[in-house]
């Protein structure tokens, strides 16, 4: 009740807002100051520089030459005679169909499963699976893992088993080298999105099964999709735009795996577009053009998760 109250004294008008704002902000100066500079680096890193990608995308610019005004010539290049985009677009859908559901399901199934267990294994399985997204050195692993010579370790086991002939070359073959990407963004999709659903599932009030129990839920399936999922919606929410960011930006994998460009750009993604023309060509203005048509489709795909998953949150 003394929420509703409070919400209740919040003037009406314009002037009155902002200054119950500033008092609000002031009454909690020692929240906003520990959060002060996360927002200062995250201004300065992220919404300045998104801000900055849409006027760069009209321009010509490569970091000596003053930018020149070049209109929608960029974008009538990337879409109608950018042949590699159109490749880095059909990559970049495949990488978001599976690993953007695929891995979203699986981080939930395996939060689930560890919430089964006892104290000590929780912790131990969720470092287990949170691990591989905080390191770059599975790289290294993954490499040694599918080394396209007899050496590999793939390749030493399917030889021994007689599974193959010859060694095959994982991450130079056109026809192994977009799975092969997939199989191993899969497996370091544990990140954030994976953290948050766990926390979700350890914040949910136990009464509320107990209450369940009472009214006719007989089984964990209708636990699951009548209590536990409606009660995780702003921590599924989470997960579903963390996941999204990731499976659209892929290209880091790619580009530490199969190099950029891989062999006939099998593996290229939008990012790795970007990447290839903002920090090898140094051709700015055009890579602001990728990075802004990236990020409209990142804003669509979160549209849509919110409308999906926004009735959950309330």
């Amino acid at each position: 009740m003394a929420k509703n109250t409070e919400l209740e004294n919040v003037p009406a008008n314009k002037t009155g807002y902002w200054n119950y704002t500033w008092h609000m902000i002031k009454a909690n100066k020692g929240c906003y100051g520990l959060i002060a500079p996360f927002m200062v680096f995250f201004i300065i890193c992220t919404v300045i520089p998104v801000v900055m990608s849409l006027p760069m995308s009209f321009t010509n610019f490569n970091m000596i030459q003053s930018p020149k005004w070049v209109g929608l010539s960029n974008f009538y290049t990337l879409f109608l005679n950018d042949s590699v985009f159109l490749i880095a677009i059909r990559n970049t859908l495949i990488f978001a169909v599976f690993t953007g559901p695929f891995a979203y399901i699986l981080s939930f199934l395996v939060a689930w499963l560890i919430n089964e267990m006892n104290p000590f294994l929780k912790t131990f399985f969720t470092f287990v699976f949170y691990a591989p997204s905080m390191t770059t050195s599975v790289y290294v692993t993954w490499q040694l893992i599918l080394s396209g010579d007899q050496y590999g370790y793939l390749n030493a086991i399917l030889l021994d088993l007689g599974f193959i002939h010859n060694p095959v070359q994982w991450l130079t073959d056109t026809t192994y080298i977009l799975g092969v990407c997939i199989v191993v963004q899969l497996w370091m999709s544990m990140g954030a999105g994976f953290l948050a659903i766990r926390a979700g599932f350890q914040n949910i009030d136990k009464s509320m099964y107990e209450a369940g129990a009472i009214e006719g839920i007989k089984n964990r399936w209708q636990e699951l999709f009548m209590i536990t999922i409606p009660s995780m919606g702003p921590q599924l929410l989470f997960a579903a735009v963390n996941q999204i960011a990731g499976s659209f930006t892929v290209g880091t994998v790619g580009q530490m795996l199969v190099g950029l460009p891989s062999t006939d750009y099998a593996a290229h993604t939008i990012m790795n577009h970007a990447t290839d023309y903002g920090y090898v060509r140094y051709e700015m203005g055009y890579a602001s053009a990728i990075c802004f048509v990236l990020f409209l489709s990142m804003l669509l795909a979160n549209k849509g998760v919110n409308a999906l998953l926004g009735k959950f949150v309330d």
